[in-house]
């Protein structure tokens, strides 16, 4: 049946000039009411806004639906999530998962909860005696925290200080205090005649990670490990020594799914992922009472340096038999489930592509701190999203909120999630922006690969300091990096932005294995309670961040930037500032390795890199300013973001790192441990582990020389930094 003929206003129809002025009005009245929303339900097409509408609308909204203050919110939000404790495996940790999902729900993300069967860690029983000479009266040493750091009743209790995945062991030896337990400190003590072999050490935390200090106490024969922090007031600092990279040790390189491939717990390469001596963490007193009974050499002046009054000046033992230390753990290692919560918001245009914000959600105790500041922080960008979608939003690419499970035994939930989801996060991903202990304290601190240096200066600029009134986050930053405070050219950088050359939090699968562009950011340089009972909420409250700005200010920061990255029609990447970040880095090499191996194909791919990256700049200038949205446009806009996005995966080596295959990334990887004895710095891991390898090298033992193998890691580095220049490149040819 054909449409009824159109019928205009001639046609028999009349009305009055006042008539069509009323009308007119009343069309120009419901045209403005749809361009200006009166209610947050309200759903006009994000077309009609400009580019920095839904930006400027994140940082507004500081008061949430049910009214009241962003603060207040956050601070409710930590409050719930540390009522208990909620360590990974545990009942608890099942509320903690459920408490993140109903939010995210509620915020108006599609949700999903992936869970994982792997192997985790717990204590039995721990003691430790002073035993004052062979046979004598045992003296046992209160290896607890104060009572004020217990759960409340109903809530579970605090796990006893422990370290996960040591093997059960006792031992009855001579203690040795031997500092921070690094190499140059066993060095220090074999100069003086003292020798650690079958001796119990004694060492205070801050010579690296954990587990590679017990290790290196195995390797210089100790019988066991007593580890003691200075400060902490009274907390005892639990921790995991799990060795070999992140994620479950029954699954190496893949996911835990279901009932797929395990390795056995006996297997030779699952033993190598556990210290070959027991350890344990112990308060600073029990530690202080070990000292103050110990005989043999005095220790030098630096050792005793932040040392209890009580002990002003430790002696080292010295392997009599005069003073012993009867040393005993039990632990068990069961298999548990762990939850990741997954809150997307599909993208509108190019929902393939994904930006993944994400924080871990376990805690040793209460976690406050570590790591529910962060949880805070991301259910209210949660929240203000949610806003957004109810205004209208939709973002341009998919956005994915992610609340890991077990990051406190080594990042295991976020590594099983990257294992399970490799090739999709390889070819998709396009950055991913961490956040862990939101906040320890004042200052900003961010770390970065350094395409995203401009974004983060940009954003930060854009939030108001939590403890300042009339500065920005960038400015405070600027200021404590020593940086000069007026801005030479629109995207000048002048704040300190780390490396992230490390592997202590969920950015690690996503970087060093995956090669997606990554963001660690953080409030705080330290604090005393780490890992320890005392990172509650009351001290969050009265010492922490009293009035919850700086997490307030952390959200926004976040939410900034993924808005960004999400909605910029080309990608904020700055592959210049990455050139001259690895030029840099170079430099420092070169002038460590001197004539030993040349930096020249580095250097020369560096150069190719910068000019690929120059000409990028350029053609995203070109972009930026085309108008309209057609379909060419859009095409050539995708395309050129697909290569800035890919570029990060060029410094990818498929064989991975020489003897830990997992590591992949041949700029940022860590190096291996002991691979900065030798003075290199944090980056091109290849590189320093083989020069570490050929500074301790004896003539004789490489059959081409000690120096060979250096030479190959600079030409392996050399091919990866020339594959990123052209993967920035538009053409083969």
């Amino acid at each position: 049946m054909p449409p009824p003929p159109a019928r205009h206003l001639s046609d028999g129809v009349r009305f009055s000039i006042p008539c069509l002025a009323f009308l007119s009005l009343l069309l120009l009245f419901f045209f403005l009411a749809l361009r200006r929303p009166s209610s947050l339900h309200e759903k006009p097409s994000s077309m009609t806004h400009t580019a920095d509408y839904f930006p400027t609308l994140f940082l507004s909204l500081t008061s949430p639906d049910g009214g009241g203050a962003a603060n207040d919110s956050i601070s409710e939000h930590l409050r719930a999530l540390t009522l208990g404790p909620h360590l990974a495996g545990t009942p608890p940790s099942s509320s903690a998962a459920a408490y993140v999902l109903r939010h995210l729900l509620n915020s108006g993300f599609r949700t999903r909860v992936r869970e994982y069967r792997v192997l985790l860690s717990y204590p039995v029983r721990s003691s430790l005696s002073l035993v004052l000479s062979a046979g004598g009266e045992a003296h046992r040493l209160d290896l607890s925290e104060p009572s004020e750091t217990a759960a409340p009743p109903g809530t579970g209790q605090v796990v006893p200080p422990y370290h996960a995945y040591s093997p059960s062991g006792s031992a009855l030896a001579p203690p040795v205090y031997v500092n921070y337990g690094r190499r140059e400190d066993y060095e220090k003590l074999a100069a003086m005649g003292v020798d650690v072999r079958g001796c119990i050490v004694l060492l205070r935390r801050g010579g690296g990670y954990r587990g590679a200090v017990v290790q290196r106490a195995a390797e210089r024969g100790a019988a066991a490990v007593v580890i003691f922090s200075p400060g902490g007031g009274g907390g005892v600092e639990r921790g995991t020594v799990l060795l070999g990279g992140p994620g479950d040790p029954l699954t190496p390189g893949w996911a835990s799914v279901g009932e797929g491939e395990r390795l056995r717990p006996d297997d030779d390469a699952v033993a190598r992922r556990f210290p070959a001596i027991p350890s344990m963490p112990v308060p600073a007193a029990a530690a202080a009472a070990i000292l103050r009974a110990m005989g043999g050499p005095p220790a030098p002046a630096e050792w005793c340096r932040g040392l209890a009054p009580a002990t002003p000046l430790a002696r080292v033992g010295g392997g009599g038999l005069d003073l012993l230390l009867n040393f005993s753990y039990e632990g068990e290692r069961k298999m548990r489930t762990i939850r990741d919560v997954i809150g997307e918001i599909g993208g509108e245009r190019e929902r393939d592509r994904y930006v993944v914000l994400g924080n871990h959600r376990d805690a040793w105790t209460f976690g406050a701190v570590d790591p529910n500041s962060g949880t805070a922080a991301l259910l209210d960008v949660a929240r203000r999203l949610g806003v957004l979608l109810r205004r209208g939003w939709r973002p341009r690419r998919s956005i994915l909120l992610c609340s890991w499970d077990a990051e406190e035994f080594g990042m295991i939930g976020s590594t099983e999630w990257v294992e399970e989801n490799l090739q999709l996060l390889r070819s998709k991903a396009v950055a991913y922006l961490n956040v862990d202990c939101a906040v320890q304290g004042p200052g900003f601190f961010a770390g970065a690969t350094p395409q995203l240096d401009s974004l983060l200066a940009a954003v930060t600029r854009k939030v108001k300091d939590p403890d300042s009134d009339d500065k920005t986050v960038y400015q405070t930053w600027a200021a404590r990096s020593g940086q000069p405070p007026q801005v030479r050219r629109k995207h000048a950088v002048f704040v300190n932005v780390e490396r992230l050359g490390r592997a202590d939090s969920d950015f690690t699968a996503f970087l060093h294995l995956a090669g997606v562009p990554s963001l660690d950011m953080y409030f705080g340089e330290e604090y005393a309670g780490y890992h320890t009972g005392f990172d509650n909420y009351e001290w969050m409250s009265k010492h922490g961040d009293p009035l919850f700005r700086r997490h307030v200010a952390m959200a926004e920061i976040w939410g900034l930037a993924a808005l960004h990255l999400a909605d910029d029609p080309v990608l904020p990447f700055d592959y210049l500032a990455y050139a001259a970040n690895l030029q840099e880095h170079a430099s420092a090499v070169s002038s460590r390795l001197g004539d030993a191996a040349s930096m020249g194909p580095v250097n020369a791919s560096i150069e190719e890199l910068a000019a690929s990256a120059r000409e990028a700049g350029e053609e995203a200038q070109r972009l930026r300013q085309e108008e309209g949205d057609d379909a060419a446009v859009e095409l050539r806009r995708r395309g050129f973001n697909d290569r800035l996005m890919l570029a990060e995966r060029a410094f990818l080596a498929e064989e991975g790192l020489g003897g830990r295959a997992w590591f992949k990334h041949l700029v940022y990887s860590p190096p291996a441990e002991g691979s900065s004895d030798g003075g290199l710095p944090p980056f091109f891991p290849g590189i320093a582990d083989a020069a570490a390898r050929a500074m301790a090298a004896r003539p004789g033992e490489e059959e081409d020389g000690p120096w060979a193998p250096v030479r190959r890691e600079v030409w392996r580095a050399a091919r990866a930094v020339s594959r990123a220049a052209a993967a920035l490149r538009p053409d083969l040819l």
